[in-house]
């Protein structure tokens, strides 16, 4: 993967407004592959950090990225680690944080939270401006139904971990909990993930639902009776708490090469049939380059909750 694929966007986040994305990981590498994953089944299971790109080449395809916005009069509101795997499996991360630091925009780490329970995941991420854990459920049974995490992940480690990083860590901590029918939304579990949350103390936690094409069609989401009680619950208690059950928008910018920019954005978000349409339209394109896309196998289409999404094409990227 060329230098400038590392990073991406910016991209509209519903977390952190105009975002630049980090892609520090090779495709489908995790630690978890969750049924509601907007990427696909994880094809690399893997508990084990390894070392993919040298700081000096993330730090420059990143500073390229800024400099392209800059010159297209594109504002970034922050430098996101937001790979099409589970960043902490990068063992580097540590010094790629601090690395774009340099460059003058925060940076925020979205992580899944399944190696916080490694004293050195905890330290090489605590560098961030901004982390986001995620915390779906509390309970075992439901957790290996929803994550379907790698074999030799413990739930009560990978909590624990969170607990301990929450008492170290002196930045932005956001948690961010997926609810889906039938898994991790019954109100008894709502109840013990809520208190578990509370006990972590984010400045804010996030309640959200499937918006984009999960990795298993029959994923559904919760009532909007369980996301109200869940935002309730959290709320009532002092906590900052919003919901993230609608699209985030089709403020997506270009910075250079639209074929490149587009693969690199639905690498790791993808993109509704409006949003790509607007962005082709705006850079001065039309159809014809996502059907030659299309046809060529770089993008796939899928369709969820009515919408029609584009993505690319996993197969013929490896």
């Amino acid at each position: 993967m060329g230098k400038i694929m590392i990073a991406f966007g910016p991209v509209p986040s519903r977390r952190l407004g105009k975002s630049l994305g980090i892609n520090m990981i090779p495709p489908s590498h995790c630690t978890y592959s969750c049924i509601y994953c907007q990427l696909r089944r994880t094809r690399h299971m893997s508990s084990t950090q390894g070392h993919w790109y040298d700081t000096k080449d993330v730090v420059e395809a990143v500073a390229a990225k800024l400099e392209m916005a800059k010159e297209s009069g594109i504002s970034v509101d922050w430098l996101s680690f937001v790979p099409e795997g589970e960043p902490t499996l990068e063992r580097c991360i540590g010094e790629q944080i601090d690395g774009v630091k340099s460059l003058g925009v925060r940076v925020a780490v979205i992580t899944n939270a399944s190696l916080l329970w490694k004293s050195e995941v905890r330290k090489a991420i605590g560098n961030a401006d901004l982390v986001s854990v995620k915390i779906d459920t509390v309970a075992e049974q439901s957790w290996k139904r929803i994550a379907r995490p790698h074999g030799e992940l413990r739930l009560d480690s990978v909590l624990d971990g969170i607990g301990r990083f929450s008492c170290d860590y002196d930045g932005i901590l956001l948690t961010e909990t997926m609810l889906v029918a039938g898994i991790n939304d019954a109100v008894e579990a709502i109840i013990s993930t809520t208190d578990f949350i509370k006990a972590v103390k984010p400045q804010k936690s996030y309640i959200a639902v499937p918006v984009r094409p999960p990795a298993e069609t029959w994923v559904k989401h919760a009532s909007e009776y369980k996301v109200g009680l869940t935002y309730h619950l959290l709320h009532e208690s002092g906590i900052n708490t919003e919901l993230l059950v609608g699209y985030e928008g089709n403020e997506f910018q270009h910075t250079g090469n639209i074929e490149r920019d587009l693969l690199s954005i639905t690498a790791v978000h993808p993109m509704r049939e409006d949003a790509v349409e607007e962005f082709l339209k705006e850079t001065g394109g039309g159809t014809v380059l996502l059907d030659w896309l299309l046809r060529e196998g770089k993008l796939v289409e899928n369709e969820y909750g009515g919408n029609r999404f584009y993505l690319r094409s996993l197969e013929r990227w490896e």
